[in-house]
């Protein structure tokens, strides 16, 4: 974009040159390993899978190193890669009902079946810096339980349970000869399907959905959700085979599921009952799938019968500046040579500035008679 300047294509590479020495650091330091980045930063490798749309943990780790920790820049590299890549079909609905969980928990039941599962993660700690923390020391063995949990055994949803009794919608079911759609091939219009919306989600910049989820407990869409659960695990992928005539295991991966529960005071054709917000996302990424879920219910207010009240229920606006990519493209453009357009806009500006101070003379001329006769 800067070859056009003088010596430009001499100082691109150079900063080519620059960062990559900055991006190595004190050679005296050793280099990351992809290793270490998917071992002990999994956090950042999950959100770059998940916003990049590509489950490939050494893939988001060797993306992470390249963009110098940068995650938007990394999800870019995953984004840009992800095209590059043969397409051999879709997989079958992965059953969260059977994950392997390593953590579980409800906010709504306290004993439900299959117990609560805390699991990894720091919701539990005092947010205070360890400066005697040792990376390199082995962790310490978590003590035996009393409770005897078969954390392998199919554990059944919340919203299962809300379900038997009638005090929740159904699960949502599209229409018979509905063709899913796939926001990866087909760029959204709107209005669009819920399918849709959550792949935009999904694959939504973490932030700017923690923000608008925010924003709906603050009041900005009369949202007083409850988290049903959320649970985080292991699952099974599974490809359909034509030339077998079924579905065969390809795999496993780590998911975040939540499924969000909201009040819901009924309308002409639906009885009072709990409403939906669903979230779903790689690996462990709760803060993401809670956020997800959030604003999936908020953008259900349409098919609810609910008054639109809210940024976070409008969903041009939330769909279109969910992506950080996109954003982060408009944006940095502005980064590009406008030589040409400043120039114009500048010429402008002076022949303005040239009128403006023409009729401020004119003014000036004819208040001076006046003061004249008033001296």
């Amino acid at each position: 974009m800067y070859v056009a300047v003088k010596g430009g294509e001499k100082a691109i590479k150079n900063a080519h040159t620059l960062f990559a020495a900055k991006r190595r650091g004190n050679e005296n330091v050793p280099g990351l390993r992809l290793d270490q980045i998917t071992e002990q930063l999994s956090f950042a490798v999950d959100r770059v899978m998940g916003e990049g749309s590509l489950y490939d943990p050494e893939l988001a780790a060797m993306a992470i190193r390249q963009a110098q920790g940068d995650l938007i820049e990394a999800i870019f590299l995953i984004r840009a890669y992800r095209t590059t890549l043969p397409r051999f079909g879709y997989a079958e609905p992965i059953e969260t009902g059977k994950m392997a969980i390593e953590r579980r928990i409800s906010a709504t039941f306290k004993d439900l079946p299959g117990g609560q599962v805390l699991g990894p993660t720091f919701d539990y700690s005092h947010r205070l810096i360890n400066f005697d923390f040792d990376a390199e020391a082995a962790p310490e063995t978590p003590p035996s339980s009393d409770e005897d949990i078969d954390l392998n055994a199919e554990v059944p949803r919340v919203s299962d349970i809300l379900g038997k009794s009638g005090m929740i919608e159904p699960d949502h079911q599209f229409d018979e000869g509905h063709e899913t759609g796939d926001l990866t091939r087909t760029p959204i219009d709107f209005p669009t399907d819920r399918d849709v919306r959550l792949q935009n989600l999904a694959r939504g910049d973490e932030g700017f959905l923690l923000a608008l989820g925010y924003s709906t407990q603050r009041g900005y869409a009369r949202s007083h959700p409850f988290a049903g659960e959320i649970r985080f695990g292991e699952v099974e992928v599974e490809f359909f085979a034509e030339e077998l005539g079924f579905a065969v295991p390809i795999g496993t991966m780590e998911v975040t599921e939540c499924q969000m529960i909201n009040q819901f005071k009924g309308s002409a054709k639906a009885p009072p009952a709990f409403t939906r917000g669903y979230g779903l996302v790689f690996g462990q990424a709760e803060r993401k799938a809670m956020s997800m879920a959030l604003v999936d219910r908020s953008l259900r207010w349409k098919e609810l019968g609910e008054e639109f009240s809210a940024p976070a229920q409008d969903q041009e606006f939330v769909l279109s500046h969910s992506d950080n990519i996109q954003a982060t493209g408009f944006v940095e453009h502005l980064k590009l040579p406008h030589y040409v357009d400043f120039q114009a806009e500048l010429d402008l500006i002076r022949t303005m500035r040239k009128e403006f101070d023409a009729q401020q003379k004119e003014i000036g001329d004819d208040d001076a008679p006046k003061m004249e006769a008033a001296q």
